[in-house]
């Protein structure tokens, strides 16, 4: 079963999905008193704005922090052109709305951001789960 946490003020609910992560520590970074993920709960969102707190949500690289104003759940992020990046000694990660086709036949439809995994080590492929990091992939 997937988890799934959600974190809200009067205003915005952040949603985290423990799986999607990639642990590449954007959040942590760029909100620090927001996000700490050795506490419990890891997300502090009273610790900063509602606008901050979506700007931030926004630049998560994996999808695993969406978010939704409150009294209207759906995703506010918007359509946008599909982008590719490559992150040094990291994933693929392709921003916006692409159609996945596996290879068992199922076709997923992935929006925001997908990281794929580059190292060949993910134990969730085609989609990355941060073990580049554990094998010290270069690339």
């Amino acid at each position: 079963m997937d988890v799934t946490k959600e974190y809200s003020n009067r205003e915005v609910t952040i949603v985290w999905e423990p799986r999607k992560c990639i642990h590449s520590g954007i959040c942590v970074k760029g909100l620090p008193d927001v996000f700490q993920p050795q506490d419990k709960p890891w997300i502090k969102i009273q610790a900063a704005s509602t606008s901050a707190l979506v700007n931030q949500v926004k630049q998560c690289p994996s999808g695993a922090l969406s978010f939704y104003m409150n009294g209207a759940k759906q995703d506010n992020t918007k359509a946008m052109e599909t982008k590719v990046e490559i992150m040094e000694n990291g994933p693929l990660l392709v921003h916006g709305t692409l159609n996945v086709n596996h290879t068992d036949g199922r076709t997923e439809t992935k929006d925001k951001t997908t990281a794929f995994c580059r190292c060949g080590g993910s134990a969730n492929k085609p989609y990355c789960d941060g073990t580049h990091r554990k094998i010290d992939f270069e690339g």
